[in-house]
C-alpha cells in the first residue's frame, strides 16, 4: 500500500511541473483568437455524449440483468 502511494503521488508531482509551464503559443493564439471557446465546447460535447451513451448502456444492462434473475 505504501508504494502504491508513494507511486500514485510521484506521478501527480511529476505531471503537476507538466502544467506549471506558462505561455504555451497554441492555447495563446487560440485564446487570443476566441477559437478556444470552440474547443472547450467541443470537447464538453463529446465528454457529455459518451456520459450518456454509457449512463444509456448501464441501464440497459441493468434491466437485463434484473430479468437474467428472474428466470
Amino acid at each position: 500500500m505504501k508504494k502504491l502511494s508513494l507511486s500514485i503521488a510521484l506521478v501527480l508531482m511529476s505531471t503537476l511541473n507538466i502544467f506549471a509551464q506558462s505561455d504555451i503559443d497554441m492555447a495563446t493564439g487560440l485564446r487570443s483568437s476566441g477559437k478556444i471557446y470552440v474547443v472547450v465546447l467541443v470537447m464538453l460535447v463529446l465528454f457529455f455524449g459518451v456520459a450518456s451513451y454509457l449512463f444509456i448502456l448501464d441501464r440497459k444492462i441493468t434491466k437485463l440483468e434484473k430479468k437474467q434473475d428472474q428466470k
